[in-house]
C-alpha cells in the first residue's frame, strides 16, 4: 500500500486535472474546477476503501471534534487545570454534532453552519453568545485545516458566515452586566465569611478578575518604596498572548490584604480551609455549654467530608457570594430546598415540582444576586469617570479602549452638563 494517497496534478498538454492510481492515470476534466475536485475525491475515497483505510480520508465531523478535543484538553490549561474555555469548546460543538456529526468534514459548508446556528437561535441563546459559539466551530476547522485534516476551502467557506447584528436576527439579545451598587455590596458583606468578604473588599478597590484575585499569592507581590504595591499575576487571561498584568494596591487595599501576608510565601493569601476554621470557632464560642471529652467521644462520626481546597476558584467564590445574598435579601425557604414536614423530613417531589421550584429559584437570583464580574465594572465606573477612560483601561489591564468601554459605563451626566451649557 503506497505512504500517501494518489495526488491531484495538472496534465499540462491539455489542462486537465489527473491523478495516478494503481499505476493508471484517469482523466478528472478541468484543472482546478469543482467537478474535477468532486471526482478526485470519489476516486480517492474508493482507493482507501480498497486498502482498508477509509476513516483515514472520509473524516466525518464528530470524529473532526474528538480529535480537536484530545488536543484542547492540553492545550487549554492554565497552572495545570483545564480553563472555562475547555468546557464552552463541548458545548459549542453540541449542536454541530448533533446535526452533521455523520457528515463528511470536507463537504461541512456555510448552509451547513446556517443550520447549526438556527438550532442555537431556536434554544433561545443570546445573539452575542451564539456568534462566540459559531466562532468555535470555525476555529475547529482552522485547526482541521492547520493539521490537514480538511482542505482548506471549507475554511474559507466558513469565514463567509456573517455574524449576527443586532436589531437583524431574531435570536434574544442579551442583558449587560451592570455594575453592582456600594449599598448591596455592603449588605452581602454582612453573611459572608471574613476571609470571602476580604475578597470582595480587596476586588471593589482594585478592579482584579475575580481569577487574579483567588490565585494572590505574598510572592507575587512588590512592595514599592512610594506606597504603591504592585501585584504580579503568574498566570493571568491574557498570559498566553505575552502581555503582562500588573494589580496595584493603595493604602485601603494593603490594609485588608496585609492580615492574609503572614503565611508562606508561595500559599494562596484567600484559603477556603482558612474560611472553614473560623466557621468552626465561632460555633464553638457560641455554643452554650462546652462540650467535654466524654461527649465528644460518645457522639456518633458522621460521614467523612471532603477536605476544603488550597485556594478558591471563579466558581466557588461566585457561590459564595450568591449563597450569601439568599440570606441578606431573603430567599423563600420553600425556593432554597425541597419541602419538609412539620418534624424536618424531607417530602418527595416530583420531577414536574423540582424543575418548577429551580425554575423560580433561578428567577430570584437573577433578580436578587450579584457576581464577582460587577465588581470589576463598579470600579471601572467609578474610575473613569473621575480620572477618564485612559485611567480605567491601565487599572484593568485591557490592550484596547473599546473593551474598557463595555465595562465602564459612560458619564452620560457629563453629556447633559455639556449640552446644558453650549447646547
Amino acid at each position: 500500500m503506497p505512504k500517501t494517497k494518489p495526488t491531484y496534478l495538472l496534465h499540462k498538454p491539455t489542462g486537465q486535472a489527473r491523478v495516478r492510481i494503481d499505476g493508471r492515470d484517469i482523466y478528472l476534466g478541468e484543472y482546478g474546477s469543482r467537478a474535477s475536485r468532486e471526482r478526485y475525491d470519489d476516486l480517492v475515497a474508493d482507493w482507501f476503501a480498497r486498502n482498508g483505510d477509509l476513516k483515514s480520508y472520509v473524516l466525518e465531523v464528530d470524529d473532526l471534534v474528538l480529535l480537536f478535543l484530545e488536543h484542547a484538553r492540553e492545550h487549554y490549561r492554565k497552572d495545570g487545570r483545564l480553563t472555562s474555555e475547555f468546557e464552552c469548546l463541548k458545548l459549542a460543538f453540541r449542536p454541530l454534532i448533533e446535526l452533521y456529526g455523520h457528515s463528511r468534514a470536507r463537504d461541512f459548508g456555510p448552509r451547513a453552519l446556517k443550520a447549526v446556528r438556527k438550532v442555537m437561535v431556536d434554544a433561545g441563546r443570546t445573539r452575542r453568545s451564539i456568534n462566540s459559539m459559531i466562532s468555535r466551530i470555525r476555529r475547529l476547522f482552522r485547526w482541521g485545516v492547520e493539521n490537514e485534516h480538511v482542505p482548506v476551502t471549507v475554511l474559507q467557506a466558513l469565514c463567509a458566515v456573517q455574524g449576527l447584528q443586532l436589531g437583524r436576527t431574531t435570536a434574544a439579545e442579551g442583558e449587560p452586566v451592570e455594575p453592582v451598587d456600594e449599598a448591596t455590596v455592603n449588605e452581602t458583606l454582612k453573611y459572608l465569611s471574613p476571609v470571602v468578604a476580604a475578597m470582595v473588599q480587596l476586588q471593589l478597590l482594585t478592579g482584579a478578575r475575580p481569577g487574579e484575585l483567588v490565585t494572590l499569592r505574598p510572592c507575587d507581590l512588590t512592595m514599592e518604596t512610594d506606597g504603591v504595591w504592585t501585584y504580579r499575576p503568574q498566570g493571568h487571561k491574557t498570559v498566553h498572548r505575552g502581555r503582562e498584568r500588573r494589580v496595584y494596591l493603595g493604602p485601603e487595599a494593603q490594609a485588608l490584604l496585609r492580615p492574609y501576608l503572614d503565611r508562606a510565601p508561595e500559599s494562596f493569601c484567600f484559603s477556603p480551609r482558612e474560611a472553614t476554621e473560623l466557621r468552626h470557632a465561632q460555633k464553638r464560642a457560641a455554643r452554650k455549654s462546652p462540650m467535654t471529652p466524654s461527649q465528644a467521644a460518645r457522639r456518633p462520626k458522621a460521614m467523612p467530608k471532603k477536605a476544603p481546597r488550597e485556594r478558591y476558584t471563579t466558581p466557588s467564590y461566585r457561590r459564595a457570594i450568591e449563597r450569601a445574598c439568599e440570606f441578606a435579601f431573603g430567599m423563600p425557604p420553600e425556593l432554597q430546598s425541597p419541602p419538609k414536614d412539620e418534624n424536618g423530613k424531607r417530602l418527595e417531589e416530583t420531577a414536574a415540582q423540582r424543575t418548577l421550584r429551580r425554575r423560580l429559584a433561578a428567577e430570584w437570583r437573577k433578580q436578587n444576586t450579584w457576581n464577582p464580574h460587577q465588581l470589576r465594572h463598579t470600579r471601572a465606573t467609578a474610575i473613569r469617570k473621575q480620572f477618564g477612560l485612559e485611567a480605567a483601561q491601565v487599572v484593568l489591564g485591557h490592550a484596547e479602549c473599546r473593551v474598557t468601554e463595555v465595562y465602564a459605563e459612560r458619564d452620560f451626566e457629563l453629556a447633559a452638563r455639556v449640552m446644558k451649557e453650549i447646547g
